[in-house]
């Protein structure tokens, strides 16, 4: 089935799973309800619209962890904030958690290959701004690529050959030396891969981040079951030229 790959690039993300009004938290690489908020921003989907939150969670979704990410933590002060009776306004101190230098390849699987081309031009031309978890976290780098001297976003690869075959997002020099001394010595780089995953399978793990509704007083999510594997760094992925780095 094809498959539709993006680049979450940006200095700070925040891929939230279990966030509650004073502490929130970051997943180390992208959730599923993170990646489909972030294409309903991209067509314009309202947070209330069931029906298409429920399509876009349908699709089939991987991420390759092309440089870990280092969780950090800041504090954002907060006024006039009511007890549960409403009353007894104060200030609290919230912790809020962020992926500082993260780079992920995300991709997408669908059956028909125009939804992805939807998708697709979605994210070249969004209707409202793109973000990573935070208004401030903007992408550092266009998220799909446009076709000219570039990969090709949409590959007729399945989800996991495109993970395990698309050109290496890394743009630091000195990352990229490395990894070739490391490729020229024979030694091998493992990019870690999450993927959705049958739940009936032994070796998964159980995500909380399958969105419902994204609806304001109804926020709802399900479990996601997802398989974590790692596929090789290799020479064919060094070498291809990629002209997406800044």
């Amino acid at each position: 089935m094809p498959t539709l790959l993006m680049r979450f690039d940006a200095p700070m993300q925040s891929w939230g799973t279990r966030s509650k009004f004073a502490r929130r938290d970051t997943g180390t690489e992208p959730t599923k309800s993170g990646v489909v908020g972030l294409l309903a921003a991209a067509l314009g989907v309202p947070r209330d619209d069931k029906r298409s939150i429920s399509e876009l969670a349908q699709l089939r979704m991987g991420v390759r962890v092309d440089r870990e990410g280092i969780v950090e933590e800041d504090f954002h002060t907060v006024q006039n904030v009511p007890n549960t009776e409403g009353k007894n306004h104060r200030t609290v101190v919230t912790e809020r958690y962020y992926l500082a230098d993260a780079l992920f390849l995300g991709a997408l699987e669908a059956r028909d290959v125009e939804v992805l081309r939807r998708l697709h031009h979605a994210l070249l031309h969004p209707r409202w701004p793109l973000y990573f978890g935070r208004k401030a976290f903007v992408p550092a780098r266009p998220i799909v690529s446009s076709g000219d001297r570039e990969p090709p976003a949409i590959t007729d690869e399945s989800l996991e050959d495109a993970l395990a075959h698309y050109p290496w997002l890394e743009n630091q020099p000195r990352a990229r030396r490395r990894a070739q001394a490391e490729s020229e010595d024979e030694a091998v780089t493992w990019l870690r891969t999450v993927v959705d995953a049958d739940p009936s399978m032994l070796d998964v793990e159980l995500r909380h981040d399958h969105p419902i509704t994204f609806s304001e007083q109804d926020r709802r999510y399900a479990p996601r079951a997802v398989h974590i594997s790692h596929v090789p760094l290799t020479s064919a992925m060094l070498a291809q030229h990629n002209s997406l780095a800044p």
